[in-house]
């Protein structure tokens, strides 16, 4: 951000990890961090240039199901608030759940693209459906 000449880089970068929850954490350095706070960081890091999409591989991989769990919440948070779309890069049925459409490869071609039925939801209420 520095170098494209961004002037309100700090206040973006708060911001963004107050939105990730983290406000509290501004300070601390990244092995003073959990591997959740530590995934969390990485989100905040994406979204400060305001993207349209978020390509993340494997986010949970390394997390407790708690966790994961929150790093979903985040995403599905983002995607139903934001508008942003989430593409999600994982092995992991269970996260896979946590979507709302899956879209299988195998030997680098599509398998499958089908909608996921009854969508593991972390928000308080289902998020309407954003048409893209």
């Amino acid at each position: 951000m520095i170098y494209a000449g961004v002037t309100n880089g700090r206040k973006r970068c708060i911001a963004a990890l107050e939105l990730v929850g983290l406000g509290d954490r501004i300070h601390h350095r990244p092995n003073e961090l959990s591997g959740g706070e530590q995934q969390r960081v990485a989100i905040a890091r994406a979204l400060v240039n305001d993207p349209s999409i978020i390509l993340a591989d494997e986010p949970t991989g390394n997390l407790d199901s708690k966790a994961g769990r929150e790093i979903m919440r985040i995403f599905q948070q983002l995607n139903a608030e934001r508008g942003i779309t989430i593409v999600i890069v994982t092995h992991d049925a269970d996260i896979a759940r946590h979507t709302r459409r899956v879209v299988r490869m195998q030997d680098g071609l599509i398998a499958a693209d089908e909608p996921v039925q009854n969508p593991r939801w972390l928000l308080e209420e289902e998020p309407a459906v954003v048409q893209s």
